[in-house]
């Protein structure tokens, strides 16, 4: 019996009951796209396409042993970062990402669910940005996280790219990766979806496209940062990694599953279909 080898992308992030976003929107992403997929769970939430109705948050030395056991035995070939709560686990997973000298993370800084609830304590955020960001291949902010991590809105383009800088200037140069702040939300016009990288050159790159007219975009963010992780794994530069997850991403929105009552699931399966 012949036998063979996939790359293993790591997902570090919190649990989503309903399936679609979170851990288990990694392992969808990471599977459709040809990978091995392995999970260190930060949290246990109890939520659907409405809210979420609870949060439990796992103990940092446990996902400081879930790490470990990964890299002791299937190395990742990338790492993806979503649902931090709290200082402590930030500093655990900092701690053994450095230790075990993760190459090709991700970090989508998850701080508010599509439905609006806040997923993140305030005081997390400051040590996010000191711990997790200068051991960051590629941090994947939306509109609403990049606002909070710049500290001003951001209404135009040039506000976008202004902020990619200030972000990157927050991390007082050291390590500084690069900074995908991600446009589907629309910025002057609502049916566009485009999104601005600044590589740690600062050099600037938009990738543009139309917005996918749907009210199912659970996950969305999550599905991005893994599909980037896992195509990082498969040996694309950052630039190719992020336009063939934005395709990916694109096409699981134009699917058009249609799941639950309020903003449900993308069909991450759909280039299987």
């Amino acid at each position: 019996m012949n036998s063979y080898t996939l790359p293993a992308v790591l997902s570090i992030a919190g649990s989503d009951s309903s399936g679609g976003a979170g851990i288990q929107a990694d392992i969808k992403t990471i599977e459709a796209l040809g990978l091995f997929a392995e999970t260190a769970i930060t949290a246990l939430t109890a939520q659907n396409t409405q809210g979420v109705r609870g949060v439990f948050p796992v103990d940092p030395e446990f996902v400081r042993s879930q790490i470990d056991a990964v890299f002791e035995d299937i190395p990742p070939q990338a790492v993806k970062i979503g649902m931090v709560d709290s200082p402590a686990v930030i500093d655990a997973i900092a701690d053994r990402l450095r230790f075990w000298q993760a190459p090709s993370v991700v970090v989508d800084p998850v701080m508010v669910a599509t439905s609006g609830s806040t997923l993140i304590q305030t005081e997390a955020v400051a040590t996010l940005q000191s711990q997790l960001f200068p051991l960051a291949t590629v941090i994947t902010p939306n509109l609403s996280e990049a606002e909070v991590l710049c500290g001003h809105s951001l209404d135009s383009e040039e506000a976008i790219v202004e902020a990619a800088e200030e972000i990157a200037q927050h991390l007082d140069g050291v390590n500084v990766p690069a900074i995908l702040i991600k446009g589907g939300h629309g910025v002057g016009d609502p049916d566009t979806a485009n999104d601005y990288l600044r590589l740690d050159s600062g050099e600037g790159t938009w990738f543009r496209g139309p917005r996918v007219p749907t009210a199912n975009s659970h996950g969305t963010g999550c599905t991005l940062s893994s599909a980037i992780a896992s195509y990082l794994a498969l040996g694309s530069s950052i630039e190719k990694a992020v336009a063939q997850a934005k395709d990916y991403v694109t096409g699981a929105l134009a699917a058009g599953l249609n799941l639950g009552h309020g903003s449900g699931p993308l069909d991450h399966s759909w280039t299987l279909r």
